[in-house]
Formats: structure tokens, C-alpha cells, sequence
């Protein structure tokens, strides 16, 4: 299957000073995948260690860490012999392993010359409590589920996708009603790869439901097993009112919505623990749009979203009719299922935010920070071109960058830019 993330693999491994590769990501986004395929395709000989499921590597790094006896360690594991200049190892669920990622360090300073590749499910939580955590001495890349690019390329539309890519919209105008349907097929199936594969395999929306199903019960059986045991029931509170949340016209995080009479101190543990693992994205709000956004950000003010649109729908138990059925889907949930497809679009390449005005009467959706830009984003579920609320923050701010996510057409207006919703992507 394509992802991205791959190229940005490759650049890695070209670079002539380079330090180990931490992918983080939440379960099921692909990691495992992506590593053994990269180093299928660009490595002689892969090493792969697994300290989830090989226990007694759990404590190689507690006594020490010399590089000689943990190769010969990894050597004896994988059956394979490691040599510097082809051998790609990779050290998944690498938490798991007590000093795991202290370890790091020690092959970026006594060992550079190895190809070092590390993952973890959980690695938000353990960089969050890991004071020893290797600053400095590893790159990052954060892998997401798949984007709707990736989604129109793997279901065989690459040309389509480097035309939007291209911002063709001439070519693309012909293939707006193709390119709806794929989005609202995207909207079912989602992200998640093993979803995916199993559409493009099979075409059986039960079958990919199923799998969706799975991953969401996997979820919940984290949050006893990894999750400190005294937030475990808050965790389920909040995880289950995302989509009540997401429905309200106000979309602010309230937490009287997850438990009469609740208040933030009770559930800021929680959320917290959803966001390091990956399974909820946070839009923050922001007072106003200055440089640099958070800044300006007001952290006791947030919304909150699933990790993916699939899984949402899953939750939901919305069915493929309905979502494919252009005049039904205005009116089951529009807002928050179109405001969960952008935000984890956006999520890919920038963090996210929002305004409101002091009154409340007027909101804009998502404000980003690209470049030395500030654009301001406004979210319409179908081809509603009134954009009210963006109007009174451009009279405001005038960013002159204001944009418009719709089902309708490319179009330019004299003071915002109208883009449809299956190329967020493009921008």
C-alpha cells in the first residue's frame, strides 16, 4: 500500500549525519508495516525486534549500554548477522523495554553508523513521563492514518490525486461528482490501513466494518491495560462522548456533558492520556490570530476528535447508505462528521486551532499558523457557500487568507477562496 511517509523514510536514510528514527503513532495507524516494508525494499537484511512480545529483552538496556553486547544480543534474537552499511534494525513497541528509549542516545553518539529505526504505540505517554528522554539525539516523524490522498491513490486514482495535488482545477472539474463519491466512501471506510486493505480487497462494507469494530474494541482494552487504573473509568467517560460532543452546534469540550457536575480538574488526566497515545486529536482555542499561535492560545478551552472519521462513523453505527446517499448524509450529523474529516486532515501537517468571538455569536472552525500565515478555515457540510462567522474575523484580523471547505467547486471570491472538501489536502 502507498504511504507518504515513505519518501520521508528514504531522505532519512540518505542523510549523511544521521540519528535513530522514532515513528509514533497510535495503534493500528501502520507503523509495524511501514518499517518492515521500507526496510524490505531499501535494506539487504532487516533485524526486527518486538519488546511487546519478546519479554526477556525487556531488560537488555537496565545494566548497561554497550552497543557490542546489545548487537550480539539482536543478533542472537533475529538469527541474523548485523552489519552497519545494509541492516536496518528496528526496535518496535520500544517502551516496553525498561530504558528503551534512553538507548537511543547510545547508538547516535557510539554508533551512528547503524540504521536505527524505533516505534511504539504508546510513545506519547513514555516521552511525556521519560526524563531521560534522548532530546537531540533522534529525529521524529509522526504517522497518522491515512489522508484522503493516500486513500484516492491505493483505490488506483493516482492521477486524480496528482492533479489535485497540482491544483488542476480545470483538469479536476470534470471528476467533482467521482471525486465526491470517493470522499464519501472515505467517510465509511476511513483511515485506519487494515480498514482500507480490506475494502480494496473484498468491496464488502460489512467486512470493513467488522475490522473498524475490532480496532475500536482493541482501543477500549488499552485503557485498562496501559492506562493508570485510577483514570481507566474517566478515560471510557470521555471516549464515549466524543461524538456527542462533536453533534453539539458549540463544539467546546464541556465537561457537564461527560458527568453531571463534572469540571476540568477531574478529566485533564484523562484527556491528556488519550491525546499522548494518539487516539484523540485536540483543536485548541486562540483569543486572537497572532504569530505565533499558541501564543495566543487558551489552553482551558478546546475541542475534541476521534482519530479517525471511520472509526467515528463505526462508533456511530452509521451505515454506508447513508453516508454514500447524497441527500441523507445533510442531515444525519453533517457538522461533526465534516469537521472530523478536515480536522484529522489538517492534523497532518499542522497543529490545530480555533477562534470564537468574545460575544460567542460567531466561530471560525480552524485557524492554522503555515508559514508566516495565519488562515482562518471555515467548514460547510455540503455546498452551503455562506460563510457568516469567517466573514466577522476577516472584517476583524483581515488575514487575507481566508478559506472556505466545501462540496462545491473551486472558486475564488474577492475575499476567500473556496476549496472542496476532498482536496484539504492540497492546501
Amino acid at each position: 500500500m502507498f504511504r507518504e511517509i515513505f519518501d520521508e523514510l528514504v531522505s532519512w536514510k540518505n542523510q549523511s549525519y544521521r540519528k535513530p528514527l522514532i515513528i509514533q503513532g497510535a495503534r493500528q495507524v501502520g507503523k509495524t508495516w511501514i518499517m518492515k516494508e521500507f526496510g524490505k525494499l531499501c535494506f539487504e537484511k532487516v533485524v526486527y525486534i518486538n519488546f511487546e512480545s519478546s519479554v526477556r529483552l525487556q531488560q537488555i538496556f537496565q545494566d548497561d549500554f554497550s552497543i557490542t553486547r546489545i548487537l550480539s544480543i539482536f543478533e542472537i534474537e533475529s538469527g541474523e548477522k548485523i552489519t552497519p552499511d545494509d541492516t536496518l534494525i528496528i526496535l518496535d513497541e520500544v517502551q516496553e523495554a525498561e530504558k528503551g528509549l534512553t538507548a537511543l542516545k547510545y547508538f547516535y553518539e557510539n554508533a551512528p553508523d547503524y540504521y536505527i529505526m524505533a516505534a511504539g504505540s504508546l510513545l506519547g505517554i513514555s516521552i511525556q513521563q521519560n526524563s531521560t528522554f534522548p532530546v537531540g539525539k533522534v529525529d521524529m516523524l509522526d504517522l497518522y492514518p491515512m489522508s484522503f490522498e493516500e486513500f484516492l491513490i491505493n483505490a488506483g486514482e493516482k492521477l486524480l490525486a496528482k492533479a489535485l495535488q497540482n491544483r488542476e482545477w480545470q483538469i479536476i472539474e470534470p471528476f467533482h461528482d467521482k471525486l465526491i463519491y470517493h470522499l464519501r466512501l472515505f467517510y465509511f471506510v476511513g483511515g485506519m490501513p487494515e480498514a482500507v486493505q480490506m475494502y480494496l480487497n473484498t468491496k464488502d462494507f460489512i467486512k470493513v466494518r467488522k475490522v473498524q469494530s475490532n480496532i475500536l474494541s482493541g482501543y477500549e482494552n488499552d485503557f485498562a491495560k496501559y492506562a493508570p487504573i485510577e483514570i481507566v473509568p474517566k478515560i471510557r467517560l470521555v471516549w464515549q462522548s466524543i461524538l456527542a460532543q462533536l453533534s453539539k452546534e458549540n463544539k467546546k469540550f464541556i465537561y457537564g456533558q461527560v458527568k453531571k457536575g463534572a469540571r476540568a480538574k477531574e478529566f485533564e488526566a484523562a484527556i491528556n492520556w488519550l491525546v499522548n497515545t494518539g487516539l484523540i486529536l485536540k483543536s485548541i482555542h486562540v483569543v486572537k490570530p497572532g504569530m505565533p499561535l499558541k501564543s495566543y492560545a487558551n489552553f482551558d478551552m478546546f475541542k475534541l476528535y476521534f482519530i479517525d472519521v471511520g472509526l467515528i462513523n463505526a462508533m456511530a453505527g452509521m451505515s454506508e447508505k447513508i453516508l454514500l446517499d447524497k441527500n441523507k448524509i445533510i442531515t444525519e450529523y453533517k457538522g461533526a462528521l465534516t469537521e472530523q474529516f478536515v480536522a484529522q486532515e489538517l492534523k497532518q501537517n499542522y497543529e490545530l486551532y480555533y477562534w470564537t468571538s468574545k460575544s460567542g455569536t460567531s466561530e471560525v472552525d480552524f485557524v492554522l499558523q503555515a508559514d508566516q500565515n495565519i488562515v482562518p478555515i471555515e467548514v460547510k457540510a455540503e455546498e452551503n457557500l455562506k460563510a457568516k462567522s469567517l466573514r466577522v474575523f476577516e472584517e476583524k484580523y483581515a488575514t487575507a487568507s481566508a478559506k472556505r471547505f466545501s462540496m462545491s467547486k473551486y472558486r475564488e471570491e474577492d475575499w476567500l477562496v473556496n476549496i472542496p472538501l476532498y482536496a484539504v489536502f492540497t492546501l
